[in-house]
Order: structure tokens, then sequence, then C-alpha cells
């Protein structure tokens, strides 16, 4: 069974078996993948602080037959301050949710990965009224770098959402929730 070492932000999980998760994860050296992450729900699981959603952590894999296996993982960042206030909690969601449904699996993307750092850090230290343009910014330079929309166009808005729903052919989750507790 091959191993290898990566770090990556989880983006989406999905409870697994009796005490498992199976995890969407944005990495820096193999784009998104899914990993099973045995165990993860015990209460005694040593993983499990470092797997939760929206943290950059430094992950051991090892080749499953049809899906890796977490092995060892120790979180780099674990986003804090977002944790802490709703709304920008409502954005981060909102930018797994594109880089998660945009990106094709296995397709490395630096420039995605770093992007996606980046904001997490920029919305971790901005003020309310900047995380909805830190949320815009975010999905347009997104759509930019996997040539959705040309570099000297930018959407904001309800086109930005429609045009992003038209790639997908099918509706976003998380502007609903934004708008909810946007109030």
């Amino acid at each position: 069974m091959r191993s290898y070492k990566t770090e990556g932000i989880i983006l989406k999980r999905v409870n697994f078996g009796e005490a498992g998760r199976i995890l969407t994860i944005f990495t820096k050296h193999y784009g998104k993948i899914q990993a099973r992450a045995p165990g993860i729900r015990r209460t005694t699981s040593r993983k499990a602080p470092h797997l939760e959603l929206f943290n950059l952590a430094s992950l051991f894999l090892a080749q499953g037959k049809n899906i890796d296996i977490i092995t060892e993982a120790v979180t780099l960042a674990s986003f804090s301050e977002i944790r802490k206030d709703l709304q920008k909690v409502g954005v981060t969601y909102y930018l797994c949710e594109l880089v998660d449904k945009l990106c094709p699996e296995r397709q490395e993307n630096r420039e995605v990965f770093s992007l996606l750092t980046q904001t997490l850090k920029n919305l971790e230290a901005s003020h309310l009224n900047d995380i909805y343009y830190l949320s815009e910014d975010f999905a347009n330079r997104l759509l930019w770098n996997l040539g959705f929309l040309p570099r000297e166009t930018k959407l904001r808005g309800e086109d930005l959402e429609h045009f992003i729903e038209n790639i997908l052919e099918r509706k976003l989750k998380s502007p609903r929730f934004l708008r909810k507790i946007r109030g």
C-alpha cells in the first residue's frame, strides 16, 4: 500500500459507517480528493480535532482500493476567528462549496489552493463590512483561474450567482443560507 503526505483544506464531510467519515479535501499537491477517516466520530479519536471543516491540515494518507485513508493529521491552521462569527462561517461554506463544485477531482491546482488559503486568512482577519467583497473577489478569481470567465470580466451579486449556477446546472446551497443570516 502506497502512502503519501500533503496539505489540505477540509471542504466537506459525510458520515460513513458506524464511526467514520468521508472527507472532501482540497489539497496542495493532488487537487480535490475524497478520503476516508475511519473512527473519527469516536470520542477517543486523536484525528478528529485536526479534520474539522475549514481546517488546513498536514495529512498522511494511504492509498486504498477505491478511496484513500487518512492515517495521520496535524492542524496547520484552524481559522478559529471565522468560527466565532456566523456570517463568516456562512461565507466560508460558500467558498468551500464553490471549490467543491467547480474543481475537478485529482487535478493539482496550486493557484486555487493558494487562493483558498489566503482568502480564509483574510476572512479571519477582516471586518464584517469586507467579508462579502472577499467572497465575490474569491468567486471571480476562481472562475478566472479555472477558465470559466475572462480575466477582464468581473461579476457581482446575482449576476455572479446565476453565472456559477449556469455552469453547474444546479442551484448553490450556501447563498440562500447567507441571505438568511444577513437578514
